[in-house]
């Protein structure tokens, strides 16, 4: 049976849920501002996923192919020179995609090397995400917290959602079989409970993107001599007299843990990817929009074999 794994923090005093999701609503602002800087800096490098096929939305004219079916020529287009001229419209298939962030009392934990606590940048990567998926035209919800969204300002509205949802407890009844769920978290809740949510989330047919968020001293472990440790959630003290002596059963724990995920990951044809907040955002949401946007031409590949005569 797996141990849980020892989530190391430096001295944080016990707030209560309602100074939690107050100080959250309070940097709410800022972090939305700063998840649309992120947004952009990935969609200035990225040549966008827009693509011929179902819908209403007019995208481009292009050149009659021959074999075609006559009934696509934009004739009033093609009457203004001597070539025949497709209208093609944008592919719609809009998809659900799930986000559930980890916004609890252990994720406000910021050490002096990070850049973000564990909270605000699991805040502004589940907001970046959302920014990212409404311009693509996709359906995006806060799972346990709201409907999904098919709307340009859907990261607005999922904002001020976010100072009541964020816990540790998943509330799958939303979640569909063929939609996304990108979970942001810190993973450090021990293998049982974890694997417990990842059996549920499997069980509803839905591809998970799990993102673990941690802090650098979370990794390095760079305690040595007296040292307490402080549980955020319960408040539990532990005092060590050699905190030194922990460093490589911690660290061999961690990787343990994290190899299981991986494990869980490959199986399942889930995400898995790790951040520190001392490395910039934009480096796990350039690989997790990535594999959202690989799996959403992959379905308008496969809607367009379905529709094909």
């Amino acid at each position: 049976m797996a141990t849980p794994v020892l989530s190391a923090t430096e001295p944080l005093p016990q707030r209560e849920a309602f100074h939690e999701a107050k100080g959250l609503a309070e940097s709410l602002p800022d972090l939305l501002m700063e998840a649309r800087r992120v947004a952009n800096t990935i969609l200035a490098g990225w040549h966008g996923r827009r693509r011929a096929g179902p819908g209403e939305t007019f995208w481009q004219f292009r050149p009659f192919v021959s074999g075609e079916p006559a009934s696509g020529i934009d004739w009033r287009r093609s009457a203004h020179d001597d070539h025949l001229y497709v209208r093609d419209t944008e592919w719609e298939a809009a998809h659900t995609v799930w986000l559930a962030p980890d916004l609890s009392a252990s994720m406000a934990f910021r050490s002096r090397h990070a850049g973000a606590s564990k909270r605000d940048r699991a805040a502004v990567a589940t907001l970046a995400i959302a920014e990212l998926l409404a311009r693509a035209g996709e359906r995006v919800g806060l799972l346990g917290a709201s409907k999904p969204i098919l709307s340009r300002n859907a990261p607005e509205k999922l904002s001020r959602l976010l100072p009541a949802a964020g816990g540790t407890e998943l509330d799958l009844r939303g979640l569909r079989q063929h939609s996304d769920l990108v979970v942001v978290s810190d993973f450090l809740d021990g293998m049982d409970a974890i694997e417990a949510r990842i059996a549920a989330i499997a069980a509803t047919g839905a591809r998970a993107h799990l993102l673990q968020v941690v802090d650098p001293i979370e990794e390095n472990f760079p305690f040595g001599g007296r040292t307490e440790f402080v549980d955020p959630e319960t408040g539990e003290r532990v005092t060590v007299g050699r905190a030194e002596a922990w460093r490589t059963a911690y660290q061999q724990r961690l990787a343990a843990l994290r190899d299981r995920l991986r494990l869980h990951a490959r199986r399942l044809d889930w995400t898995f990817i790790v951040h520190r907040t001392d490395r910039p955002a934009t480096e796990p949401l350039l690989a997790l929009h990535a594999r959202l946007t690989d799996r959403g031409l992959r379905r308008h590949a496969h809607a367009l074999r379905v529709a094909a005569p």
